[in-house]
């Protein structure tokens, strides 16, 4: 851990602007400039010579299609929970001040740029600036491609959002934790929605990024429908490649097929992109659309969007938050701060930091920091209060979170026009997640055993 007289909060961004569509340049390069302006605008406070810091690298795409509806909102989350940590604003459990009593450095990265770049921007991290732990990475590529350089170098990593079921299933890791669910929770729950709620449908189709998390997405959503209603007839699945743009090939395949359903875990500017090119073209009137991401679209894009889209934030995020008081700091401080509501990405975030600060304290003791051992020892199995909701480190030996999750129906207020999500269903961790030591796949197949759902 490093000494130092700095500032309350310091930010060092490291950046490299990638080719993207406008919006999303002209979003990043915003950000950009605010979280440069910020190191200003945060208060100083007096700090003894030998006060603990704990520097913690924050990897997030600050530019690119992702960044607008993903990156930008979970590095905002990071920013200000960071800050309110320092100043110990943040409500109980998690008043006290930083973490375990250090105040906090951020090292903020962008994503952006592919798996290779991101491996040396993460060594980058560790050994020319010092980061003490990292928490990061939306794209399950980039988890895929970090989480063996992480325990090479034996440096906690928490990943915040990428969802493939891929990482703890395929490995054993140490120093790896990730506080989200997986993907299994998104599809299995999508599959329970449209059974429950819309029992008369005969037929479904997919479209799908063609990397891990869209593969590994639709395959947990298919398999999960064809256990709970086997009559379901497949029309087709188009698997678009990331950040395509441009969808109307695929759009047309699925007004041919006629699908009464249609499963897509298409996220950021893909999604946006998707959603307004097939709504012209008229998809939605004759099929339910079932976006596992869709709730980054609700407040920024509402006036644009129909009624009747159905709508996940990939867990009890957002609007499917719990009421608790921390998420009512969470979501006034947001608003106060960014001019919008939070959406799922700065959930998650801030739930990995407290997952951080909920470990470190377990193990801290009066005179330092407890060293990295000690904490990850702490993470595994760990059961944390989070921002709307409890996350239980359960499965991959206590490396992987579980959570509920939920689905709902987007439309507007009648009197104000305000977004807003009805028919909410939503379903405990236990109903959506397979048990400790089963892989997803085999549980799938097997029925989903045990799944304890109301």
């Amino acid at each position: 851990m490093a000494s130092t007289n700095r500032s309350n909060l310091t930010y060092m961004i490291i950046m490299k602007q990638t080719s993207a569509r406008p919006s999303a340049n002209l979003c990043a390069m915003f950000f950009a400039g605010m979280a440069i302006l910020s190191t200003l605008m945060v208060p100083a406070t007096a700090r003894a010579e030998d006060e603990a810091i704990l520097r913690l690298g924050i990897v997030s795409f600050l530019s690119g299609p992702a960044a607008g509806p993903f990156g930008v909102p979970a590095a905002n989350a990071a920013k200000m929970m960071v800050g309110a940590l320092n100043a110990g604003r943040i409500p109980q459990p998690y008043n006290g001040i930083g973490i375990a009593g250090a105040q906090i450095e951020i090292v903020l990265v962008d994503e952006a740029g592919g798996v290779t770049k991101q491996v040396t921007e993460y060594r980058n991290m560790i050994q020319r600036r010092g980061v003490d732990a990292v928490i990061g990475y939306i794209s399950s590529g980039s988890c895929l491609g970090i989480a063996p350089v992480a325990e090479e170098m034996k440096v906690l990593t928490v990943f915040h959002t990428c969802g493939t079921p891929r990482i703890f299933e395929e490995a054993n890791y140490r120093y790896v934790f990730r506080t989200a669910s997986h993907s299994a929770t998104d599809g299995i729950g999508a599959a329970r929605y449209l059974v429950d709620r819309f029992p008369n449908l005969k037929s479904y189709a997919g479209i799908n990024q063609n990397y891990a998390w869209g593969h590994d997405s639709w395959r947990d959503f298919e398999g999960a429908l064809k256990v709970l209603k086997p009559d379901f007839e497949f029309k087709t699945h188009q698997l678009p490649k990331l950040f395509a743009g441009q969808y109307n090939a695929e759009i047309s395949a699925l007004l041919v097929s006629r699908p009464d359903a249609l499963h897509s875990s298409l996220f950021g500017g893909d999604l946006e992109a998707f959603i307004f090119q097939a709504t012209a073209r008229g998809l939605h009137e004759n099929t339910r659309l079932i976006l596992t991401t869709g709730e980054t679209m609700m407040f920024q894009l509402a006036k644009r969007l129909p009624d009747g889209l159905i709508m996940g934030a990939r867990g009890p995020y957002g609007v499917f938050a719990s009421d608790t008081p921390i998420n009512k700091w969470f979501r006034k401080e947001f608003q106060d701060n960014f001019g919008l509501l939070p959406t799922y990405p700065a959930y998650m975030m801030g739930q990995a930091i407290l997952g951080l600060k909920a470990a470190y304290e377990a193990v801290k003791t009066k005179d330092a920091l407890p060293d990295t051992e000690a904490v990850v020892d702490a993470f595994s199995f760990l059961e944390y209060t989070a921002i709307g909701t409890t996350v239980k480190m359960a499965l991959g030996e206590g490396h992987q979170a579980i959570t509920g999750t939920a689905y709902g129906i987007f439309g507007h207020n009648e009197d104000t026009g305000a977004p807003i999500i009805n028919n909410v269903i939503s379903y405990s961790a236990e109903c959506v997640n397979p048990p400790a030591s089963t892989n997803t796949v085999d549980w799938i197949a097997q029925g989903m055993p045990g799944a304890q759902c109301d």
